[in-house]
């Protein structure tokens, strides 16, 4: 789509196929806490499970505690885990006990090349940063997850963001209420919210587990990258065709990227890149590491209006 084009107003939608979305959950549900990537704060993690154990019958195994240098333990003790969770009938959801690193290691052991992710039974996903991977493979595959705090960061977040995260967990009757951000470049489209985390989504481009991103609208966002970092994971993105894919740009929080030392803001950066592909664009969404984490369901189908700031959401992310 032209800059013109994205300027007139137009709606752009996306014929691809609707994913597949997970049945409802209901309080008191089954759910497992694994950890995928990095090892945990014991205290930090405890205050998140209580806010999830409200809610539902939360499942978890003190080996994710553990700790082999900056991952929860071993590749083979968290893809287990993992695996595990996805495959236990009687567990409704899975929500990614921290970020980091470490999950996309497990991408092989869990899915193996030429297996797809939608081969597990249905079940919602949650996490964010480095759960991108985790995100990705099921993308790839054609299944909703949610976009979302993980457990450490779930209990440093106002209520209002558990209570939206576990609406889009349950309700199967209304899409979630629409989130605001800034104007940067406008025109309206829709199409499947894709993406997540700019350094893993990058990192997983020619792999199997890279999903089709053709009609999607973009959802970035990042932490402790600086401005020139930025771009050039950007730059890489749109080297290898994936803005000719794209129909727009939801753009979350970029968290502690500023350069103290450089010659412009990472906001000047936004802009220009976002300008250069002529994409309408929402920036600065409550998504990602700042104080508010709005959770949002990745592959369900949104209307974005860069004109006004706005993500909307059209369906559910369960059924």
């Amino acid at each position: 789509m032209s800059r013109a084009h994205a300027e007139s107003g137009h709606v752009g939608t996306s014929a691809r196929p609707r994913f597949a979305r997970p049945p409802a959950l209901a309080p008191g549900d089954r759910v497992a806490v694994v950890a995928p990537a990095g090892p945990l704060d014991r205290e930090i993690f405890e205050t998140g499970l209580r806010v999830l154990g409200k809610r539902y019958d939360v499942a978890w195994d003190a080996r994710l505690l553990s700790r082999t240098r900056y991952l929860a333990g071993d590749d083979e003790r968290r893809s287990a885990e993992l695996a595990a969770a996805l495959a236990d009938p009687q567990i409704r959801g899975v929500v990614a006990a921290r970020g980091g690193y470490g999950s996309m290691r497990l991408l092989p052991r869990v899915w193996p090349k030429g297996e797809s992710a939608g081969s597990a039974p249905a079940k919602l996903v949650v996490g964010f940063s480095d759960i991108t991977a985790l995100h990705a493979a099921l993308q790839a595959s054609g299944r909703v997850s949610v976009h979302g705090p993980v457990v450490t960061q779930l209990g440093i977040q106002p209520p209002v963001v558990a209570d939206r995260l576990f609406a889009i967990m349950e309700d199967a009757t209304a899409p979630p209420a629409p989130i605001d951000g800034t104007p940067m470049l406008g025109g309206v489209v829709e199409g499947p919210l894709l993406g997540g985390n700019l350094s893993v989504l990058t990192r997983l481009l020619g792999t199997p587990w890279f999903p089709d991103l053709t009609g999607a609208v973009l959802l970035l966002e990042d932490v402790g990258e600086r401005p020139y970092r930025i771009d050039r994971m950007w730059t890489h993105l749109r080297l290898a065709g994936i803005f000719e894919q794209v129909v727009g740009f939801a753009l979350g929080d970029f968290t502690d990227c500023e350069d103290p030392d450089g010659a412009c803001t990472l906001r000047e950066v936004l802009y220009d890149l976002v300008r250069e592909t002529g994409l309408p664009c929402v920036g600065f969404l409550p998504i990602g590491h700042d104080a508010i984490n709005a959770p949002v369901p990745l592959g369900t189908r949104v209307r974005l209006d860069g004109g006004a700031g706005m993500l909307s959401f059209l369906e559910s992310a369960v059924a």
